[in-house]
C-alpha cells in the first residue's frame, strides 16, 4: 500500500510541475466584485453566478450549453461527463439513478447528497438516503458537482460528493421555448418553458417567474417495460427593494412505470437474451410535491442573511412479483411449480400464472429551515469571508408491505394481507462554521460542522414495538489554495466525512433496543491543480485519499441478501478533466474540440472484514438462517482485508471529439469506457468459482446471475445539432450507436445496459 501511495504522489507532483500555467480564478477577485456592489445584484447576474466558482476544492460544472448540445437522455449521461463520478444504469432511463463518487458503491446513490439550488433534494437524507426517482434532467439549467472540504457547508452526506441541480433562471425579458423529440423504443419527449420579469410593481423593484413543464415516455432497457414521466416546475422572484429578495419554488413530479424489471439469471441472459423480462406485472408509481422559499436580506454591503424553508411529500407504490433474487420461490407455491428451475435453466415463464404480488408502499414527508450568514470582514487584519449556518430538519416515513394472492397489483384485493406496517422518524439539527482568510496569493479555510440526529421507529406490525436512538458528530475541515501565477491554482483539502445510518438500521426490529451501528466516518484528503495555460485550454487534476474508519454495506450491494455490515476501507486515485477548443486558440469560427473526463482508482480496498450487525434483529425468527449462512463467524461471507470492494471499476473514461461552427452547427462523438469490476466481496472471477456456503444451495447461487465479474465495456454516442434560424434548432443523436450488449449490474441478477437509441427533434425559442 505504501508503494502505491508513493507512486501516486510522485506521479501527481510530476504532472503538477509541468502544468503550472492557467487562468487564475482568484477567490479574492470574486470577493472584490461582491464588495463593490452596493446591494443585491440584478436578477440576471445573481442567477448566473455558480456557487462552485467560489469553492476551494475540486468541483465540476456541467452547464446548460453542454446539456443541450449533447441532448442528454438521463442524469446518468450528464454526470458521466464529470471526473470521479461513477453512474451505473438500472432500468435504462435514469429513473432510479445509481451514482457514486471516488469508488463508493453506487447502489441507489446512498453515498451522495443531492441539492437543488443548494437546498436538500433527497426525500430522506438522514433516515433513508435511497433515491427512487429523479426529475427529467432536461428541466435543469446546469449541474454543479462538489467534492472535498467544501462539502461541510451542506450535509448530512459529506463523504465524497454532492450534486447541486440549478433550476431554470428567470429571464429579465419575457421569453420561452418549446421542444419535441421522438425516437425508437417508443420514445417521446415534449418540453415547454416561459418566464420573464416586470419592474416597479406595486412599489416593489421587480417581480417575475418562470414556468416549466415536461412530458417524457419510453420503453426501458428490456421488454415489457414502459415509463411515463410528467414534471411541472414553477419559480418566482420578488425584489422588494435593493436589499431584500424572495425566491419561491414549486415542483410536481409523477412517474408511472410498468414492468420495473429485476435481474436475469445466467441461463436467461445466455438463452433468452438481454432484453428478456418475465416480470411484466411489476408496477411502480411515484409522485412528489415540493416547495421551497429563500429570503435574502442584505444588512449592508458586507453582511447578507439567506434563509431557506423547504418541504416535500413523496409517495412510492412499487408492486412486484419478485424482490431480491431472480429465483425467489414465492411463485413455486402459487401457481408455477417449476418456477425456480425454469428460471435457473433459462426456460420462459408466464408470470400471469403466479398468484402472488407484493406491494411495498412508502410515503415520505420532509421539511426544514436553514438560515445562513455570509459576512466579509478583516477582524484579524486579513481580508476574510465568514460563512456560518444552521439547519433544523425533520423526516417522516410511513411504510407498508401488502401481499395479494393475484399476479396483479391491488391492495384491496380479496385476501390481501398486511405483512408490515411501521413508521420511522428522524429529527436532525446541524450547523457549520467556515472562515476563508485571503492573504496575497493564498487562501486558508478552517471549518467545522456538527450533526446531531435522533431516530424513532414504531412497528405497528408485527409486534407493536417502538424504540429510539441517536448520534452526534463533530466534523472538522481545512482547505487552502495557492495561485502563484494567473494560469494556475493549486488546492489542498482535508475533512471528516460523515453519513448517518438509516432509521431501520439503528433500532432492533424485534426488541426496539438501540443497535450498535454508528455512522459512516472517514478522513478525506485531496490536492491538485486547476490550470488554464492559454485561451481555449483547461486542465484540472486531483489526487484523493479517502480512509474509512467505518463504511456501511447494505445487504444487497455485494451479492445475496446479507445483513447490514460495517468495516474499514481505503480508496485513493486520480481525477483528470481536460478540454481544448481550437476555435478559441486560433480565434476562428471553426472549432474542433476535444474533452476528457477520467478517473483512475488503483486502490479500493477493504482493510478489514465487514462485520454483520448482529443486534439489529437480523438474528430473530426466520432471519436467523440468512444471518448464519451469509455471516459465518459474524463477517460477511468472503469479506476479508485486502479484497477489492464490489462495484469499483479501476478506470472510468468519457472522451469526446467534436466540431462546432459559429453558425450554430455542432457534431461530436463520445466514448464512455467502464473497466471490469467485481460484483461481490469474494472477488469471484466467475460464478463457478463460488465456494461452499453452509446452509446454502451452491448451484442456485451460481445460476442466480448475481456473482462473477462484470466485464469492461465501451459505449459510443453521437450527437449533432444545427441552429437553422435564430430561434429554431434541430437535433439528432444516437445512443449506444453500435448497439453493444453489456452487463451493468448483478445486484438482483443480471441487468443489461440500454440498447441503441435513435432520437431526433427540434427546439423553438420565442
Amino acid at each position: 500500500m505504501t508503494n502505491k501511495n508513493g507512486l501516486l504522489t510522485a506521479l501527481l507532483m510530476s504532472i503538477i510541475a509541468q502544468s503550472a500555467v492557467a487562468d487564475k480564478q482568484s477567490i479574492k477577485q470574486v470577493s472584490a466584485e461582491m464588495t463593490n456592489s452596493d446591494a443585491l445584484p440584478s436578477v440576471e447576474v445573481a442567477e448566473s453566478v455558480h456557487k462552485a466558482e467560489t469553492f476551494s476544492g475540486s468541483t465540476s460544472l456541467i452547464d446548460k450549453e453542454t446539456l443541450e448540445r449533447d441532448q442528454v437522455f438521463s442524469v446518468n449521461e450528464a454526470l458521466r461527463k464529470a471526473p470521479g463520478v461513477y453512474v451505473r444504469d438500472e432500468e435504462g432511463l435514469g429513473l432510479r439513478p445509481n451514482i457514486a463518487f471516488r469508488g463508493q458503491n453506487p447502489f441507489r446513490s446512498t453515498k451522495v447528497l443531492f441539492l437543488e439550488d443548494g437546498i436538500p433534494f433527497n426525500f430522506a437524507p438522514y433516515g433513508d438516503n435511497d433515491i427512487y426517482f429523479h426529475p427529467p434532467i432536461e428541466r435543469y439549467d446546469g449541474i454543479e458537482i462538489y467534492k472535498g472540504a467544501d462539502l461541510t457547508q451542506f450535509g448530512p452526506q459529506t463523504i465524497n460528493g454532492a450534486v447541486n441541480y440549478l433550476t431554470p433562471r428567470v429571464p429579465v425579458e419575457p421569453s420561452g421555448f418549446v421542444s419535441f423529440m421522438g425516437g425508437n423504443r417508443d420514445f417521446l419527449s415534449g418540453h415547454a418553458r416561459y418566464g420573464g420579469m416586470v419592474k416597479n410593481v406595486q412599489g416593489m423593484e421587480a417581480v417575475g417567474g418562470v414556468a416549466d413543464f415536461l412530458h417524457k415516455e419510453s420503453m426501458g432497457n428490456r421488454d415489457n417495460t414502459f415509463a411515463t414521466v410528467d414534471n411541472a416546475n414553477l419559480k418566482g422572484i420578488i425584489d422588494f427593494d435593493a436589499r431584500n429578495r424572495l425566491t419561491l419554488r414549486g415542483d410536481f413530479f409523477y412517474q408511472d412505470e410498468q414492468g420495473a424489471a429485476f435481474g436475469l439469471t445466467d441461463a436467461e441472459y445466455r438463452k433468452l437474451g438481454a432484453r428478456y423480462n418475465p416480470d411484466k406485472n411489476a408496477h411502480n408509481i411515484n409522485d412528489r410535491w415540493a416547495t421551497s422559499a429563500t429570503w435574502e436580506h442584505s444588512f449592508n454591503d458586507d453582511v447578507t442573511l439567506e434563509t431557506s424553508f423547504y418541504w416535500q411529500q413523496y409517495e412510492r407504490n412499487w408492486w412486484r412479483q419478485q424482490n431480491q433474487f431472480p429465483t425467489e420461490d414465492q411463485c413455486a407455491s402459487r401457481g408455477i411449480l417449476t418456477y425456480v428451475s425454469d428460471r435457473e435453466n433459462g426456460v420462459p415463464v408466464d408470470m400471469d400464472q403466479c398468484n402472488y404480488n407484493v406491494g411495498r408502499l412508502r410515503q415520505y414527508e420532509t421539511w426544514g429551515l436553514a438560515p445562513t450568514l455570509h459576512a466579509k470582514h478583516d477582524l484579524f487584519g486579513i481580508e476574510s469571508q465568514l460563512d456560518v449556518g444552521f439547519r433544523a430538519h425533520f423526516e417522516r416515513q410511513y411504510r407498508r408491505r401488502i401481499v395479494v394472492n393475484s399476479p396483479y397489483a391491488n391492495e384491496f384485493s380479496n385476501g390481501s394481507i398486511l405483512q408490515e406496517h411501521n413508521e420511522r422518524y428522524a429529527d436532525a439539527y446541524s450547523g457549520f462554521f467556515q472562515n476563508k482568510f485571503m492573504w496575497n496569493d493564498w487562501t486558508f479555510t478552517p471549518g467545522v460542522r456538527v450533526e446531531s440526529v435522533s431516530y424513532e421507529e414504531r412497528n405497528v406490525l408485527p409486534n407493536g414495538r417502538q424504540g429510539q436512538n441517536g448520534l452526534t458528530e463533530i466534523l472538522p475541515s481545512f482547505a487552502m489554495t495557492y495561485t502563484p501565477i494567473d494560469q494556475a491554482t493549486f488546492f489542498f483539502g482535508i475533512h471528516r466525512g460523515f453519513a448517518p445510518p438509516r432509521v431501520e438500521d439503528t433500532i432492533n426490529r424485534s426488541t426496539g433496543a438501540p443497535v450498535s451501528l454508528g455512522p459512516e466516518l472517514s478522513w478525506n484528503t485531496e490536492f491538485g491543480v486547476r490550470t488554464r495555460p492559454m485561451r481555449g485550454v483547461r486542465a484540472d487534476l486531483t489526487y484523493f485519499h479517502n480512509d474509512f474508519d467505518s463504511l456501511t454495506a447494505l445487504g444487497t450491494i455485494g451479492g445475496v441478501d446479507t445483513p447490514v455490515a460495517q468495516g474499514k476501507a481505503l480508496y485513493e486515485g486520480i481525477e483528470l478533466m481536460t478540454r481544448a477548443d481550437f476555435g478559441q486558440i486560433f480565434d476562428s469560427d471553426h472549432n474542433p474540440y476535444a474533452q476528457v473526463a477520467y478517473q483512475w482508482l488503483p486502490t479500493a480496498e477493504t482493510t478489514t472484514p465487514f462485520r454483520c450487525v448482529d443486534d439489529s434483529g437480523q438474528t430473530a425468527g426466520s432471519l436467523t438462517a440468512t444471518f448464519t449462512r451469509f455471516c459465518p463467524g459474524g463477517n460477511v461471507f468472503g469479506s476479508e482485508a485486502g479484497k477489492r470492494a464490489p462495484y469499483t471499476p479501476e478506470s472510468l473514461l468519457t472522451a469526446t471529439l467534436g466540431y462546432a461552427h459559429a453558425n450554430g452547427f455542432d457534431a461530436h462523438l463520445e466514448a464512455v469506457f467502464t473497466r471490469e469490476q467485481y460484483a461481490d466481496f469474494m472477488n469471484l472471477e466467475n460464478a463457478n468459482d463460488m465456494p461452499v456456503i453452509a446452509g446454502s444451495d451452491r448451484e442456485a447461487l451460481i445460476k442466480s446471475g448475481q456473482f462473477g465479474k462484470i466485464n469492461d465495456y465501451v459505449v459510443l454516442n453521437f450527437a449533432t445539432s444545427y441552429k437553422v434560424h435564430n430561434d429554431l434548432t434541430l437535433f439528432f443523436n444516437l445512443k449506444n450507436m453500435l448497439d453493444n450488449t453489456y452487463i451493468v449490474d448483478r445486484v438482483r441478477g443480471i441487468q443489461p445496459g440500454m440498447p441503441r437509441l435513435v432520437q431526433a427533434g427540434f427546439k423553438y425559442e420565442f
